[in-house]
């Protein structure tokens, strides 16, 4: 197999009450740092940073330092797949904390569990990261610290139906994505389920830039609303190119959204809705976002990222103290039977039919003058 990823970050800090010379607590990190997500996977990584260092500062794991090993995947499952193998075979790592996106989690299952070495996604959000669809049983190495898409698309459906009483919706979807098409299965079925009608389905794929054709046709149909499943940057194109095509319905998307579409998209973000994992203005992310600015002189652009890669650090970290060794199998079982674990943002307890946080927050954001804004916050009971 030739070798084309490179160790991206390693470090081994050696602060409070490590052992000398104590073998180090590998913690492996996938991060995507090249193509469309490129700004989620670099606050995935430098919040991990953070995390690992914080870690270190009170003594370590286990009496042990925490390295970290980054690996960029590039947001690609062969990719992904070769990072996992080399962090596993060759850095002989015990848990790995990525990736984002659910079909390199997805591609990526089959070595973590021949090998016993647990994967917590920071936000890959399809159902079939962590049970299998086949079986209906649960992936035993396989974790996220996020929701699901069956939430967000049920969520997404109601409020459109309910709180905005808007009846008629399309939906951009990117043909190659598992994360996309089963986020407009999810919406497709529960929005008829609350008076909705989808009047039309767009496909394209990763990396178009040119969506003036299946805007025109939707705008024909008179489509009230526009369900767009899909990554920040084919999101923001859309809607910019629906501006300047003077069609203005109600745009609404989930996690795929980044605080950055409005480089793209500039003042057509006004009125759209976007349901992701926290706002930035929540009280309870703002030390992390110090914690950022302190360590790399700058503000984040991604608390989201930032915040879902500060607590998975520290759910894996939780994990391998109550795991009392550092061995995939007990660190699996730790990660399956957290339950009550203070994260900045919330109380994380897991679902062990799902590997899943239960009921966990997330939080619907509209864009006014620019500026993204807390509209409310929604507490899942699926």
């Amino acid at each position: 197999m030739k070798k084309v990823l490179l160790v991206l970050c390693a470090l081994v800090l050696l602060v409070g009450t490590v052992a000398e010379g104590a073998e180090p607590i590998k913690i492996g990190c996938l991060v995507q740092l090249t193509g469309s997500g490129a700004t989620w996977g670099e606050h995935h990584r430098d919040m991990s940073i953070i995390a690992v260092e914080e870690i270190n500062a009170a003594g370590g794991l286990l009496g042990r330092p925490v390295e970290l090993v980054v690996y960029d995947f590039r947001g690609r499952q062969e990719d992904a797949v070769n990072a996992a193998r080399r962090l596993i075979l060759e850095d002989k790592v015990q848990v790995i904390a990525g990736t984002n996106f659910s079909g390199c989690q997805i591609a990526i299952v089959p070595i973590s569990e021949q090998q016993k070495v647990p994967i917590v996604s920071f936000s890959a959000t399809n159902p079939a990261v962590t049970v299998d669809p086949q079986t209906g049983q649960v992936r035993p190495y396989s974790f996220r610290v996020c929701f699901t898409d069956p939430y967000q698309g049920k969520a997404i459906a109601e409020f459109l139906g309910t709180k905005l009483n808007l009846k008629t919706a399309a939906i951009f979807h990117d043909v190659g994505s598992d994360y996309s098409e089963g986020m407009k299965q999810f919406f497709e079925d529960h929005f008829p389920k609350v008076g909705g009608k989808v009047v039309g389905t767009y496909g394209y794929r990763d990396g178009d830039v040119d969506f003036r054709a299946q805007i025109t046709q939707a705008k024909a149909t008179g489509a009230e609303a526009v369900f767009l499943p899909g990554m920040y940057k084919e999101m923001a194109l859309i809607i910019k190119q629906a501006a300047e095509m003077d069609w203005k319905p109600v745009f609404i998307g989930g996690d795929g959204y980044s605080p950055a579409m409005t480089e793209i998209a500039g003042d057509a973000m006004n009125g759209t809705y976007w349901l992701t994992h926290i706002a930035t203005d929540d009280p309870d992310v703002q030390p992390l976002v110090k914690k950022y600015e302190e360590r790399f002189n700058k503000k984040p652009v991604e608390i989201v990222s930032c915040t879902l890669a500060y607590d998975t650090i520290m759910w894996i970290a939780d994990a391998v103290k109550r795991a009392g060794e550092y061995d995939g199998a007990k660190i699996r079982d730790a990660l399956a039977n957290t339950q009550g674990l203070q994260l900045p943002d919330f109380v994380l307890t897991v679902d062990p039919a799902t590997n899943t946080p239960h009921n966990k927050p997330t939080a619907i954001l509209v864009f006014e003058g620019s500026v993204e804004k807390l509209y409310q916050k929604v507490i899942p009971q699926d």
